[in-house]
Order: structure tokens, then sequence, then C-alpha cells
């Protein structure tokens, strides 16, 4: 069934719980109002969020009837964290429900939240303040809806969560800096209306996954992304508007698997710090206005399984760079200005802007000059049937 919850989330969730239950310090008495109390806000809130649900096309609110939360469809129960003897409402799974509404200020009621999953429907508006309430949320997918406004800041006041996903969405203007000093493990905010520079401070940051691709940014990648160097494993910026050169502090996220800088406007030499990503199997350079080499160092990193740098401007490739493919590398330098390959630039395209290099010590970050993108939109991530990372 679409919306069964997933295995990892599912563990993740009863993980979550057993270790608050392991921690937490309550009463030897226990009483079976407890449950009634906690199942009763429930259902208040439940039945709220039922009359504010416009399209059900599979019906799959059409058991939310009666005051036995625990057996409706997509809801999930489970011993309250802080008394394995009460059982509360723990988890809402509702992908893929192609269901139109939106959420109710009386969603705040159900506190013991650890988990919401309602990836893929048409829930519209804008978040309500009362999500505040859920101290206990862990994981919150929201993907693939028609959310608007601003980024909604009510999700960083969330003390329990890592998990965020808000991608395709409707969401505008520009990213809090507050998002990267809260303790998250997963940042999905690709394929909305997001608009503005990248922040610069990423003190405190404890993501491993950060996803900004197909937004509306503007200047450059700060150097201060070093600050992500501790944890973060894959960095997708993807048709974000970028300019300027990239700065070499990329190359101190030792951690990297995964840099997807592709369709933006980006300029200059690749700082030859990326050969320090030793653990980096994937990296895409595509649709930029690269210069100058492809360095040997990126060629020879031990866990590259591929590489792509088409369509820039680099006339060099070092050594082993010129044949990538004998060593099993998924490579495309196709599209560049790089003598004696196949598939390249007109000498006359090249000619225009490599008799203009650029120089990346001369400019600070704030002071490259944004530049308009010679490209056509960057295709466009695909939506994801739910969250695959926890």
């Amino acid at each position: 069934m679409a919306l069964s919850i997933t295995f990892h989330a599912l563990t993740s969730l009863l993980l979550f719980h057993v270790s608050l239950v392991s921690t937490a310090t309550h009463t030897p008495h226990h009483h079976a109002s407890h449950s009634s109390n906690h199942l009763q806000k429930a259902y208040r809130a439940l039945q709220a969020w039922k009359k504010v649900i416009y399209s059900d096309p599979k019906n799959l609110t059409g058991d939310w009837v009666g005051p036995s939360v625990c057996s409706y469809t997509g809801i999930f129960c489970a011993p309250s964290p802080s008394d394995p003897n009460t059982l509360v409402v723990a988890g809402i799974d509702l992908n893929h429900g192609d269901i139109a509404g939106f959420l109710p200020e009386p969603i705040g009621l159900l506190s013991d939240l650890a988990l919401i999953h309602l990836n893929s429907n048409r829930f519209c508006g804008i978040l309500p303040r009362s999500l505040s309430q859920l101290s206990l949320l862990y994981e919150l997918d929201l993907s693939n809806n028609r959310f608007v406004g601003p980024f909604p800041d009510v999700v960083l006041s969330l003390p329990s969560l890592k998990y965020l996903d808000l991608r395709y969405n409707e969401f505008e203007g520009p990213l809090p800096p507050k998002l990267f000093s809260n303790p998250l493990d997963a940042i999905f905010v690709n394929n909305n209306r997001l608009t503005s520079l990248i922040p610069r401070d990423f003190t405190g940051t404890t993501a491993s996954v950060v996803v900004f691709a197909n937004n509306d940014f503007s200047g450059c990648l700060p150097p201060t992304i070093a600050h992500f160097a501790d944890t973060l494993e894959e960095l997708l910026l993807i048709n974000s508007s970028l300019s300027g050169c990239l700065p070499p502090e990329v190359g101190y996220l030792y951690k990297l698997r995964v840099l997807d800088m592709s369709y933006n406007s980006l300029v200059g030499p690749v700082p030859y710090s990326l050969a320090g990503l030793g653990h980096l199997e994937l990296l895409n350079l595509d649709h930029n206005m690269f210069t100058g080499a492809v360095p040997l160092g990126v060629c020879v990193l031990p866990s590259l399984q591929n590489l792509t740098v088409s369509d820039n401007y680099f006339s060099e490739e070092e050594g082993i760079c010129r044949n990538l493919t004998s060593r099993g590398i998924v490579f495309d330098d196709s599209n560049n200005c790089l003598p004696d390959k196949p598939h390249q630039r007109s000498h006359k395209v090249c000619e225009d802007v490599l008799d203009h290099p650029v120089d990346c010590y001369d400019h600070e970050c704030s002071a490259v000059a944004p530049q308009a993108s010679p490209f056509a939109a960057g295709p466009s991530l695909a939506p994801a049937p739910a969250p695959s990372y926890t």
C-alpha cells in the first residue's frame, strides 16, 4: 500500500522512542487515563484536520471516524517516550495520498509525534505556528506539496528535528542562517523559489546531506562552507544561480561523497584542494564556465566513480585525466576547449573566453560579480517517492 510506513522510517521512529524511554524518568504508578488524555487530544487534532481536507481521491481519511485514532489509516501509535504504559500517536504517514487541504492550528495538539511524512500530496497554504509544540518531532517530510510563503521558520524551533525535507514546494525568500545552526542531519530545500545569497554563517552545523538545488540564489558559495567539514557527505547545488569562483575551502570537506555544482555560472580554475576529497565518488561540474586544467589530483581520487566536466571551457587535462575511462570511471569532458578531443566547442567560442582568464586570488567571495549564465535552466531533480535518508 502506498502509504505504508517505510522500513527506515519505522525503524528510526521506534529507535527514537526506545532511546527516549531508556533515559526518561517516570513515576512507578500509571493510570489508564494517561493514554486516554493523549489520544483524546489526538482525536481533536485529527478531526480538525479532516475538516480542512477538501480532496481525498484514495479515501485514506475515510476511516478517520470515532475515537480509536490508532486504527486510522496512516496513523501510528507507540508507547510514550516518558511513560511506556501510555499509548500515544507517534507517527503520521500519508505519503503519496494525493490529498488536498491544509494543516490546521490544532495539529499542534499532536505533541507526541516523532514523525510526519506527507510526501506527494496537494497540501497548501502556510505552516501553522502550532507546529512548534511538536517537541519530539524527529522527521518532517512535507515534500512535493504546494506550501507557500517565506521559509517556515517554525521548523527551526523543533528541538528534536533531525530530518527536514521541504523540497518541491513554493517557499520563497532567503534561507535563515539559523537553519544551519540547528542540529539537523539532512536538509532538503531544493525546487522551491528561494532567493538571495546562501547564508555565510554555518557555525555549529551538523548536517551530512544538504540539497539547495533548483532555487534562485545569487553570488558565490561562501568559504565558510568549510564549517561542514566534520559531517557533510553530500552537497548538491545544481542550478542555483551561483557565480564567482569555487572556494578552495570546498576541499576541506573531507567526508564528501557527492558534490554536484552543475548548471551554475562558476568561473576560474578548479581548486586543487579538491584533491583532498578522498571519499568523493561523484563530482559534477557540468554547465559552468570553468577554465584551465582538469586537475590530476581530482582524477586520481581513490573513491572516484563518476566525473562530469562537460560544457565548460577547460583547455587541458592533466595526466590520467586524458583517459579516465581506462580506470573504469564514468567520465564526460565533451563541449570544452580540449585540443585533439572530439565534441568540443569551436575555436572562436573558446578564444573569446580563454583570452580573458579569471584570477580567483584577486577576488574575495563577496566581490565576485554575478554573471549571467550562458546556459538554459538546469535539469529538475526528480521528486523522491519518499525519504530514503534518516
